[in-house]
Formats: C-alpha cells, structure tokens, sequence
C-alpha cells in the first residue's frame, strides 16, 4: 500500500513539472498562442503555418508560437468573444457564424454580387472596412491580422442531385447567412451551422446537403457523406478571418506590432494559395471517389444571380433593425466591384482594423 502511495505521489509531483519548451519558444521574447477549429493538416491551417513560419523568422526568433488545433481552445461560433478574453491570443475567427455582435459583419459578405476572385473579394472587403465605422465597432477588442475569401460555392447533397434550381425545392440544406433568404425562396429549407458540424449532419441525414466549394469534397471528407456537386455559382465576399486580442496586441513592442501589421498579405498569400489548390484537389479527388459533378443551366445560374442580388438589398436594408445603415455598404461594394479593378476612394488605405 505504501508502494502505491509513494507512486501516486510521485506521479503527481511529474505532472506539475513544466512542460519543455521547443528551442523556439524558449528563446523567444514573445510567445503567443494560436486556436483553430480545424486540424492541422487543413487547407487552412497549412496556410495558418507558413504565416507563423514567416513570423518568426522576420522577427529573428524574438517571436514564437504554440499552436492548439482541432477546437481545442476555440469554437466557431463564439470565436470572435473567446479571442476578445484572451482564450488565445490569436485565432480564426468566423463572424459568418457569430451569435451576436457581428450584424454588418455576417450581412456584407452577401454584398459581393459579381465579384470574380479571392483578391477581389479580400480587396473589396477592405475598402468597406476603411470607408465605414461598423466594422471597427463588431471588431471592437480585436486587431485584424488576415481576411479570407474563398472558393465560390455549390451545393452538395446527400442522395438528390440538383440538375436545376427546381430540385432545390425540400432540401434541408446547410448555408452560410447571405444566402439562406434566396434559398428559401427557392423552396429549399435552409439552416445556418458552423461547417465543423456539418459531416456529421450529413452522415445522420439531419441534413440533405450543403451549401460550400468543392474543396470541401476532400478536405472536410464530405465524399464520404454526399454523392452529388452541383456548380450554383455563389457570389460570397471576404470576411475578417484572423485576429488577435487587443490584451496581446498591446504586449507586444512597436516594431513587432508593425511586423504582424506588414504580415497580413502574407497571411492572406499563403490562404489564397491554399484555397485554390485544394479547390482543384477536391475536384480530382470527386471523380475517383463517386461524387457526380453537375452544371446549372445558364438560363438557372442567371436567374439566381438575379434574385441573389434582390435578398442582398433586403438584407442591407434588414439591418436598420440594429441601427445600421447597410444600403451604403451595399452600394459601394457593387461599385468597386462594377469598377473592375478594385480601387479603394481617395483618402482610405484599404487596410482593415
């Protein structure tokens, strides 16, 4: 018995022994901690990596990370507050998901009617962070280190492919909120759910299908759950995607706040690169896997455009019940965008908060 104490005991004393640090981090001035909700191995994540790898070596070591993957620290649709209490120091954050607090933020993205790339959507997402104070006011106890744009979705379903806008009718699919109004007009039953939630969704049959890009056939492992991609073009925007808590922020000395300022479009190289690669990959990975590939009739395609546009002027003028004008923000995003080349008006930086 006395063994058994004697061994309990010393188990205890081991684990409140410090964990040893990796050389990197016990060199460093500064070490800061990193959540995501998805593994390591995700597009996103290998994005989130080459940036931190940047980081450190443009410091000269006088920075660190130590990363926490797989919502181990971090959830999706409270992420914004978790990195404001410094849950983590910085983290992805998902606004599109938000509870609350985030009106103009989740709106907006569905503003971006037309738009033709991942650098036109980030580029116009910052000009509206520049020209309007809504957005500083949502990310209020946060500074933004990286926005994300993305793949265009479609729509993935379980067992019923989508050969027009038609099929759509009864399906309980899963979208983000710009464009559940237009969905549901279509017939569909659409619900908003953080996409860590959604294999799981698919598998039980919660849910008919979702609403993502085609890298999602491989990278989120919906193979497994769905057997048809239909190609509805969705015109998503750019959203605020990287951040960290003001409390670090301020912990840090000028000149390494100016270095992770300069990094953001490194941040936002390294996603972009990531995002299409795994798009194509997915799109491989669909045709020797059993998910069939589908195409919209133009005359459907065109008709949703149309009526994409129409729910995005309702959702802009919807937000007047949270005292915010969004028309505006509407309608510069449809001008810059209309411009061609995305160039912010005289006077803002187009660098986001």
């Amino acid at each position: 018995m006395r063994t058994f104490i004697l061994l309990v005991a010393a188990a205890l004393l081991a684990s409140c022994k410090p964990v040893p640090q990796p050389p990197a981090q016990a060199n460093a001035e500064v070490v800061l901690t990193y959540a995501s909700p998805y593994p390591p191995g995700h597009p996103f994540s290998k994005a989130d990596i080459d940036w931190m790898r940047h980081v450190e070596q443009a410091s000269g070591g006088r920075i660190a990370f130590r990363p926490y993957w797989s919502g181990a620290l971090l959830s999706s649709d409270m992420s914004m507050v978790e990195i404001r209490h410094g849950l983590a120091d910085i983290g992805l954050i998902t606004p599109i998901y938000s509870r609350g607090g985030a009106h103009l933020l989740r709106a907006q993205s569905g503003f971006y009617g037309g738009v033709k790339s991942l650098q036109d959507q980030v580029a116009v997402y910052d000009c509206l962070a520049g020209q309007f104070p809504q957005f500083g006011k949502e990310l209020e106890g946060l500074h933004v280190l990286a926005v994300q744009g993305g793949n265009f979705p479609g729509v993935l379903t379980r067992d019923r492919p989508v050969r027009s806008l038609a099929d759509l009718k009864g399906l309980r699919l899963r979208a983000q909120s710009d464009a559940i109004d237009v969905l549901r007009e279509l017939g569909a039953d659409p619900v908003n759910m953080p996409m860590g939630e959604v294999y799981s969704a698919l598998a039980k049959g919660v849910i008919d299908g979702v609403v993502a890009p085609a890298d999602t056939i491989k990278s989120l492992h919906f193979a497994e759950v769905a057997r048809h991609f239909t190609a509805l073009h969705f015109s998503r925007g750019a959203y605020p995607a990287r951040a960290m808590s003001d409390a670090a922020w301020r912990r840090l000395p000028p000149d390494l706040q100016a270095l992770m300022t300069q990094s953001k479009p490194v941040w936002e190289g390294a996603l972009a690169r990531q995002i299409l690669k795994a798009e194509k990959d997915g799109v491989a990975y669909a045709s020797g896997h059993g998910v069939e590939m589908l195409a919209l009739p133009p005359a459907d395609q065109r008709r949703f455009a149309a009526l994409y546009n129409i729910f995005a002027l309702r959702q802009a003028k919807g937000l007047s019940a949270y005292g915010i004008d969004g028309v505006p923000v509407l309608t510069e995003a449809q001008r810059l965008i209309a411009g061609g080349e995305i160039r912010c008006p005289a006077g803002i930086s187009g660098v986001s908060k």
